[in-house]
């Protein structure tokens, strides 16, 4: 397929483009191909061909590329898509309202969290659902940068993390500290000792998040702060199989206190004492600035702004934080 051997129009148009040439777009963004867009939209090809013409004759401007790897959009066609993203976001939010007005439904609310908040976030959800039990409740868990891009989609109407992406405008408000901290199994070797320089862990295996968690971000940062260069073992897609991991004694673990606050409490995981830890970054629920916000999503974000940090794990019983 072509789109070439048309002129584009000197004056743009774009208030009369279509939501199915938006659609359209969408899915070969998604697809990478019109074969791909035409099965996912159920349209022949020449079908999904021809809504993609007449929104690049619209646009003055292409929109999409062919690629080695297949259809790729433009510049031009990444903005149009943000657009997309925008109407169908909209759209979305209009029918929860209509369904509200109608009495079908008390409202829907989806949230993004962080895997590392998933040990206090189902609790708050828990306690809210108590006070409106009519609200359908959706919560998304990933790791930092899947909740960030489903953030900039407009997937999400909150998001519980630790720092918003750069380059949207968001509303942002504390739940409370994030301690992080270095784990050891009880009886490791270095449990009892005070003070200890990060470069006296040298030798030790530490077992580390994926790319792109939040958690392993911070550790490489406290990595190259204190000039350490251990031994890295194992790369683990969640704080329990790194938790697992520590207490079969395959290695220590940079984690988030709260990940790990129970098996404090009974004794099974023991902090070691490193100077520069704990290290404390905050708890925060976030929202973009340009998404509408019904009821009950707001709601949800004011109790946990306000009733957030009653949920997060007690560390009382960790004299190391």
């Amino acid at each position: 397929m072509s789109f070439q051997g048309f002129s584009y129009m000197s004056s743009h148009h774009l208030h009369n483009l279509t939501i199915r040439q938006l659609r359209a777009l969408a899915a070969v963004a998604s697809e990478g191909s019109v074969t791909g867009a035409s099965n996912r939209l159920g349209l022949t090809q020449p079908a999904v061909t021809l809504q993609l013409r007449n929104l690049q004759e619209l646009a003055g401007l292409p929109l999409v590329q062919r690629t080695g790897d297949g259809m790729a959009l433009t510049g031009a066609g990444q903005e149009v898509l943000m657009l997309a993203e925008r109407i169908e976001a909209a759209i979305s939010t209009c029918q929860t309202s209509l369904d509200m007005i109608l009495g079908k439904t008390g409202g829907s609310i989806t949230i993004g969290a962080v895997s590392t908040a998933k040990y206090f976030v189902p609790y708050a959800i828990a306690a809210f659902s108590k006070l409106h039990p009519n609200i359908d409740i959706k919560l998304t868990i990933g790791n930092r940068e899947e909740i960030r891009e489903a953030m900039r989609g407009y997937d999400l109407d909150i998001a519980v993390m630790g720092r918003p992406p750069a380059g949207i405008d968001f509303e942002v408000h504390l739940i409370g500290d994030n301690p992080h901290v270095i784990v050891a199994p009880k009886g490791h070797w270095l449990e009892k000792d005070f003070g200890l320089a990060a470069v006296d862990l040298t030798h030790e295996t530490f077992l580390t998040r994926e790319p792109g968690s939040g958690t392993r971000i911070l550790m490489e940062s406290l990595f190259e702060m204190t000039e350490l260069r251990p031994n890295i073992g194992m790369e683990m897609g969640s704080n329990e199989t790194i938790k697992q991991a520590v207490l079969a004694g395959l290695g220590i673990a940079f984690l988030s206190a709260h990940t790990v606050a129970s098996e404090l409490a009974d004794g099974r995981l023991v902090i070691l004492d490193v100077a520069g830890l704990p290290v404390v970054r905050q708890w925060l629920v976030v929202r973009r600035r340009d998404k509408v916000l019904l009821p009950p999503a707001q709601a949800m974000l004011d109790f946990l702004r306000t009733e957030g940090p009653s949920f997060l794990p007690s560390l009382a019983a960790s004299p190391k934080l």
